[in-house]
């Protein structure tokens, strides 16, 4: 994995997250609730502070299976992005996760972001495809992910719970080395 910041556009920078970052993420997260409900499960409060993403961040460092990176302007965390469920051998597959602040959205942050986390999927850790997955209705997530590539394969039946009840779930692939 890419361990030097990335700079993407605006003065914008993606890189690694860390533990460290628990505090500005857990502020990002928290004034972006209400305008992420729509397309997140429900979470405890305690997801939205400090201890509950420094949590958050060290499990997903121990298992191995997920890689957490986070967009900054500054000190400032503006988006977050996620590639889980890693399977190496011969499926090399993620699942992959990205939001921005509700303060960024429609700038092509996640467009660029999406695109050089899919270039590190590839080259860095070798991985083969990635999928992703939006609630039917989330146009603007489906945009960025046609813009990287990603191929519609399907939908699934309620597939995750998200908002209160289990929603049904556009999936997406993208065969990263085409």
């Amino acid at each position: 994995m890419f361990s030097a910041p990335r700079p993407l556009a605006d003065g914008t920078v993606l890189r690694p997250a860390t533990p460290d970052d628990a505090a500005p993420l857990a502020e990002a997260l928290a004034r972006s609730r209400a305008y992420m409900r729509p397309w997140e499960p429900d979470r405890p409060d305690a997801f939205y502070t400090p201890e509950g993403q420094a949590d958050r961040l060290t499990a997903q460092s121990a298992e191995g299976r997920a890689v957490p990176w986070i967009l900054t302007e500054g000190a400032a965390v503006i988006g977050g992005l996620t590639l889980s469920n890693i399977v190496l051998g011969p499926f090399r597959s993620a699942n992959l996760g990205y939001w921005t602040d509700v303060t960024r959205t429609g700038r092509g942050l996640a467009t660029a972001a999406v695109a050089e986390v899919c270039r590190a999927a590839r080259d860095d850790l070798g991985l083969h495809r990635v999928e992703a997955g939006t609630v039917l209705g989330n146009a603007a997530s489906q945009r960025v992910l046609a813009k990287n590539g990603f191929e519609e394969i399907g939908i699934a039946p309620e597939y995750l719970h998200i908002n209160g009840a289990w929603r049904d779930h556009r999936l997406f692939q993208r065969i990263l080395h085409r």
